[in-house]
């Protein structure tokens, strides 16, 4: 089974009745764009980013993109063999005590849709069409589609840094700008995802059957 796997440490600080969350630090572990020729040549499976943050009215929200580097007016990446998951570690062992499971699928007429499993405050998995918001009778909510990739990176200045020793970043100048991603993004009541627990660790995987 291929693996591919990104890691964020979501910490909330503070828990008032599982009705406030205050003070969310977010820690990237990793993120990259330029991947292993293996994983870089099965875009379905090839993470870019991950990213986790709550909302101040107690919505936890995660987006987990893949197949970057997209042309613009190509099509998003759905693939019907890869299994999508969204972990979370509500104790600390590094473990994850919840598990949100994400496939796509075709119908009969050879439209694209998206299922959910395991969301927060969901009993029964919430399934619909791709590039359409999609909300559960619980209240979580999913987006699967194309959307234009949000990481910031200035390769070009990256490389004048190193070359010249001299910090060279140009901050409009962003090498990721008019390239797409296909993306995966959830919305979930927090506190149903915390399971009481004032430190979250979320991470995600993407996995293709042999």
């Amino acid at each position: 089974m291929k693996h591919n796997m990104k890691l964020y440490s979501v910490r909330l600080a503070a828990i008032v009745g599982l009705s406030a969350i205050a003070g969310l630090s977010l820690r990237a572990m990793a993120a990259d764009h330029t991947d292993s020729p293996t994983a870089a040549g099965d875009p379905a499976v090839d993470i870019a980013d991950f990213y986790a943050w709550h909302t101040d009215d107690g919505r936890l929200v995660a987006a987990l993109t893949f197949a970057g580097l997209g042309e613009a007016g190509g099509d998003a990446v759905y693939d019907r063999e890869t299994l999508y998951g969204i972990h979370i570690d509500s104790n600390g062992d590094n473990v994850a005590d919840r598990d949100i499971w994400v496939r796509f699928g075709q119908n009969a007429a050879g439209e694209w849709g998206v299922q959910a499993m395991g969301l927060p405050g969901e009993s029964e998995a919430l399934i619909g069409a791709v590039e359409t918001n999609l909300e559960g009778a619980g209240g979580a909510r999913l987006f699967a589609g194309l959307r234009e990739d949000p990481f910031f990176f200035d390769f070009e200045g990256f490389g004048d840094t190193l070359a010249t020793a001299t910090l060279a970043f140009d901050p409009d100048r962003d090498s990721f700008a008019g390239t797409n991603v296909t993306a995966l993004v959830i919305d979930v009541d927090l506190a149903a995802a915390a399971d009481g627990a004032d430190n979250l660790s979320i991470w995600a995987t993407a996995a293709r059957k042999n």
